[in-house]
C-alpha cells in the first residue's frame, strides 16, 4: 500500500483519534525500525527499537470488518516483532474503542495504563488513552 492509499484508509476509520496524513505515512514508513503489514481491507503499522516494539496503528475498512482481518494482522505483527528481537510490546488505543480494546485483549494484550484526554478530535471532543503491553514470548498471536 502507498502512503496515500493508507492515509486514504485511516480517514475512513478514524476520527479520535484523527487519521494520519500521507506525508505523516510517507515520514513513518522511512523510519528506522517501522513496517507495514497489509491485508486486503486493512492494515498495521508497527516499529521495533532494540527489544521493544509499538503497535503504532491498526486500521480495517469498515466494510471489512468482522472477518478477522485484524485479528490477522495483530497475529502477524506478534510473529514479526519477536522475529526482530522485541520482548515486550506496547500500544495506546482510545478509551472508548471497545472492539478494538477487546481484540488486543484477546491476543494477550493487558490494560498498564491511562493517558487522560490524549485524543483530540476536530470537534474539540478529548478521549483518554489506555496503555495497553504485551509480553512477546506470551502472546497469542
Amino acid at each position: 500500500m502507498t502512503p496515500a492509499e493508507l492515509a486514504q484508509l485511516h480517514a475512513a476509520c478514524f476520527t479520535t483519534p484523527r487519521p494520519w496524513s500521507q506525508g505523516e505515512f510517507d515520514d513513518l514508513l522511512k523510519t528506522s525500525g517501522v513496517f507495514l503489514l497489509s491485508q486486503p481491507g486493512g492494515f498495521l503499522l508497527g516499529r521495533v527499537i532494540a527489544d521493544e516494539a509499538e503497535l503504532l496503528t491498526l486500521a480495517v475498512a469498515p466494510e471489512q470488518r468482522r472477518k478477522g482481518i485484524a485479528r490477522a494482522l495483530v497475529a502477524a505483527f506478534h510473529i514479526t516483532v519477536k522475529s526482530r528481537g522485541a520482548q515486550t510490546a506496547f500500544l495506546e488505543v482510545a478509551a472508548e474503542n471497545a472492539a478494538a480494546r477487546a481484540l488486543y485483549l484477546a491476543a494477550g494484550w493487558t490494560e498498564s495504563g491511562r493517558r487522560k484526554a490524549y485524543y483530540h478530535a476536530p470537534d474539540g471532543h478529548r478521549s483518554d488513552a489506555i496503555i495497553m503491553v504485551l509480553s512477546v514470548d506470551g502472546a497469542n498471536g
